[in-house]
């Protein structure tokens, strides 16, 4: 008989490792997407457009899989197969490199690879049970991933080129793929089939004003995700000072992880949430002005800890607080759904559609939108849940 969720030891280094090779492709590829687009002749407007496909498919994809997931209790199962599928058709960058190709390549990749991670967290949050606080300790292995693969495959790129990008993303895939048949059976409570409809808890008026903000958030972050390579090197910044960068602000979101089940026991799940959509344009408005000045950007680097790092552990505590045990899974692909996929994919549109008018303009929009989020943010979580 299995143990009932949190009652036994927690499968710290499996969990983590999973964390760590997911991440560790985004690390791998996003920050060098545009580059390799733009040496194959690809314009910013179409850059945009395509970087926003694996956002769209996140509308659409960790939904269907959640729903899946809470139905029918193999939550493992849909990691693995998710895995598997994401690596193959990724294979299919190999075989051209058109606009029209690599549309389908980018959309059934995504489209699988979108499905894993809300299932993962599902049930890492089970082993946790009733120490939820404990997530971020394990999450962060996701941030050392992504750094670990940034900076290795920046130099990788500065030494044999960006034309081994493909390379790249086929081989940290696989390692995704490895690594999630190395999973534990997950504990007895998430694999019940407990379904139950999204739209009650959905309805909510603290949840309407979480994934407004959470959407605005992304939206902001669609600039940084998409075009924030191009820029610094048109500043003059190289490939490896380019993955230098992108990993400093990820060794502060390591930090802040560590520290941030103390974090939100000290100061609550609403004013985390209001802190880092501050923070966040603080840092967006510094990128788009100050990007010039090494010292202003590795401090506007450092404020990814709060701009992602304390928004997205606060933001997956609060989908639990929310939600009931049933609509766990589909609660995280919900917020998944339309914060990093919608206003992902709307935002890295918008930042293709207008880079033409300059970097500042964008940037300086992105950090007006997480003022806005703030607004929203500070009259929305009025919920006593979010506040303890």
């Amino acid at each position: 008989m299995s143990a009932p969720a949190g009652s036994g030891p927690i499968p710290y280094w499996r969990l983590s490792g999973f964390y760590f090779f997911y991440f560790a492709l985004l690390g791998g590829l996003y920050p060098y997407w545009p580059l390799y687009l733009r040496g194959l002749g690809f314009t910013p407007e179409q850059i945009g457009a395509l970087l926003a496909i694996p956002l769209v498919t996140k509308v659409v994809a960790p939904n269907l899989w959640s729903w899946l997931g809470d139905w029918s209790g193999r939550r493992l199962t849909i990691i693995r197969l998710g895995s598997l599928l994401a690596f193959l058709c990724f294979l299919g960058i190999f075989a051209g490199d058109s606009l029209p190709w690599l549309v389908l390549v980018l959309s059934g990749y995504s489209f699988f690879w979108n499905a894993v991670l809300p299932q993962h967290e599902v049930i890492t949050l089970g082993f946790l049970g009733a120490q939820p606080e404990r997530y971020s300790r394990i999450r962060l292995w996701g941030s050392i991933g992504f750094i670990a693969a940034v900076v290795g495959v920046g130099f990788c790129f500065e030494t044999w080129g960006i034309g081994w990008f493909p390379v790249a993303g086929a081989l940290l895939l696989a390692t995704i793929l490895l690594s999630s048949l190395m999973l534990p059976r997950p504990t007895a409570g998430v694999r019940e089939r407990h379904w139950q409809p999204l739209h009650a808890a959905a309805r909510q008026p603290a949840v309407l004003a979480f994934l407004a903000a959470g959407l605005l958030l992304q939206v902001a972050h669609g600039a940084y995700y998409s075009f924030i390579s191009i820029h610094l090197e048109a500043l003059g910044y190289s490939r490896s000072a380019i993955g230098v960068l992108w990993s400093v602000g990820v060794v502060a979101e390591i930090l802040v992880f560590v520290v941030m089940h103390r974090v939100l026991l000290r100061f609550g799940v609403r004013t985390v949430l209001l802190a880092s959509l501050l923070l966040a344009a603080l840092r967006w408005w510094l990128i788009g002005n100050w990007s010039q000045s090494l010292w202003l950007l590795l401090v506007a680097q450092s404020l990814h800890a709060f701009s992602f790092g304390t928004f997205h552990a606060a933001g997956v505590e609060t989908i639990r607080r929310l939600f009931g045990p049933g609509a766990q899974g589909g609660g995280q692909a919900l917020y998944g759904a339309v914060s990093f996929g919608l206003g992902g994919a709307i935002g890295s549109w918008l930042a293709g559609r207008f880079w033409h008018l300059g970097a500042t303009l964008v940037f300086d929009v992105a950090a007006l939108a997480c003022v806005a989020a703030a607004l929203i943010a500070w009259y929305g979580f009025r919920d006593q849940r979010l506040r303890d």
